[in-house]
C-alpha cells in the first residue's frame, strides 16, 4: 500500500532553520519555480516521493527565508518577498477563474497546507510583534472604533498622498496600476468566503456589501470591471496576475492577510475590524489617485473606478461601523478588542504597502 507522503514527509522547518538557514545564499527564484512545478503534479500528496530532491531543496530555502525575514538580525526584503509570493500561490487555489480545471488539482493538498501554515505561523507572530496587543485589550472598544473611523475618514493628506496627487507621472501611474491590478481585478473575493453560515442582521449587511462590490450581479457594474476599463484605456494587460512580478511584498502581505483572516472563522472579528478600516479609509486613500488621473488626462470612464469608490465607500464605512462592528461589540463583549486589533493591523499593513507602492512609482517616474 502506498503511504501518504504529505503526512509522513512533513517538513521539519525548525531543524532546517538551525541547520540551513544562512549557510548558503538561498536561490528564491529557483525555489519558487519548484513550487510552481509541484502545484501541477497530479495528486501531489501521493507522489511526493517522486520529487524528493527538489522538494527538500525547496523546504530548505523556505526555512532559510523564515529566518532571514522574521529574525531581528536580518529582516531581509528578498526573503519577505519570496515567502509572500509562496503564500499567494497557495492561497490563490481558493479562487476560481474559469481557467483549466487541472490548475486546482492540489487545492486541498496537505503538503501545501503544511507549507502555508509554517510560513503563516512565523509571519503572523512577526506582524503581531509590531503592535502593542496588550494595550488594545484594555480599550473602550466602542470609543476606540468611533475615534479611529472618524480620524481615518478625513485624515490630513500625507506626503505620499501629495506625491500621488501632484507629482506622479504617467509612467508612475501605470506602475501603480500594475501593482493594484493583482487585487483590483478580483476585488472583494475574500469577503465572499466569510458569508457562509447562519443569517442575521450583521450577515445581511456583509452580504449587501458584497453584492454592491459585485455590481448586483451585473458584470458591467462589478467594481473590477471599472478597473479593467482603466487598464484598457492605457493599453495595459487586463488579465489577472499579468503584473504579478511588479507587486511588492508589502502589498502581497495585505492580500495574504485577507486570505488568512477570511478563512479562519475564529478570526472573524479581526477580519471585520480590518474591513472596517478598508472601507472607511478608501475615500481619502483613493482621492489622490483620482486627482492624478484627472491631471494626466484620463477619461471619465477610466477614472470611474476611483470615482465610484470615493462615493460608495463612505456609505460602506458607515455600514461597517454602525451595522457590523458595533453590533459585534455587543455580541462578543469579551472578544470585541479583536475588532480594534484587526483595524490597527490593517492600517499598519496598508500604510506599509502604500509606502512600497510610492517607492515603485517614484522609480518608474525616474526611469520614464
Amino acid at each position: 500500500m502506498q503511504r501518504n507522503s504529505a503526512v509522513s514527509a512533513k517538513p521539519d522547518f525548525a531543524g532546517m532553520q538551525d541547520q540551513f538557514a544562512l549557510s548558503t545564499a538561498p536561490n528564491y527564484t529557483e525555489a519558487e519555480q519548484t513550487l510552481v512545478t509541484l502545484l501541477q503534479v497530479d495528486n501531489l500528496d501521493e507522489n511526493l516521493d517522486q520529487h524528493t530532491r527538489s522538494r527538500t531543496a525547496f523546504e530548505k530555502t523556505v526555512a532559510a527565508a523564515l529566518t532571514a525575514a522574521y529574525s531581528v538580525a536580518y529582516n531581509s526584503s528578498a526573503a519577505h518577498h519570496f515567502l509572500q509570493r509562496i503564500l499567494y500561490r497557495i492561497n490563490r487555489l481558493k479562487f476560481f477563474w474559469y481557467d483549466a480545471l487541472s490548475n486546482y488539482t492540489n487545492e486541498r493538498s496537505l503538503y501545501l497546507q503544511t507549507i502555508r501554515n509554517q510560513i503563516e505561523a512565523a509571519w503572523q507572530a512577526w506582524e503581531l510583534s509590531q503592535l502593542d496587543v496588550a494595550s488594545l485589550k484594555r480599550l473602550d472598544v466602542v470609543e476606540a472604533l468611533r475615534d479611529r473611523a472618524a480620524a481615518d475618514l478625513e485624515p490630513e493628506l500625507s506626503e505620499t498622498g501629495r506625491y500621488f496627487r501632484d507629482e506622479m507621472t504617467l509612467a508612475g501611474y501605470r506602475k501603480m496600476l500594475e501593482i493594484a491590478s493583482l487585487d483590483g481585478l478580483v476585488e472583494a473575493s475574500q469577503l465572499s468566503r466569510t458569508l457562509g453560515g447562519v443569517a442575521n442582521e450583521i450577515h445581511s449587511v456583509m452580504t449587501r456589501l458584497l453584492v454592491e462590490e459585485y455590481g448586483t450581479g451585473k458584470l458591467s457594474r462589478k467594481h473590477s470591471t471599472y478597473f479593467t476599463t482603466m487598464l484598457s484605456e492605457l493599453s495595459m494587460n487586463t488579465e489577472p496576475e499579468a503584473y504579478f512580478d511588479a507587486v511588492p511584498w508589502e502589498v502581497l502581505a495585505t492580500i495574504n492577510h485577507s486570505f488568512l483572516l477570511s478563512e479562519r472563522k475564529r478570526d472573524y472579528l479581526r477580519y471585520a475590524g480590518g474591513l472596517l478600516y478598508t472601507e472607511v479609509s478608501v475615500p481619502a486613500g483613493f482621492s489622490p489617485y483620482h486627482a492624478a488621473a484627472g491631471r494626466l488626462g484620463l477619461s471619465a470612464a477610466a477614472m470611474s473606478y476611483w470615482t465610484l469608490h470615493i462615493k460608495v465607500d463612505k456609505l460602506h464605512g458607515r455600514w461597517m461601523l454602525d451595522e457590523v462592528a458595533l453590533p459585534l461589540v455587543e455580541h462578543y463583549p469579551n472578544d470585541a478588542w479583536e475588532l480594534v486589533l484587526g483595524y490597527d493591523q490593517q492600517r499598519l499593513m496598508s500604510d506599509r504597502a502604500g509606502e512600497a507602492v510610492a517607492a515603485a512609482t517614484r522609480l518608474a517616474d525616474r526611469e520614464g
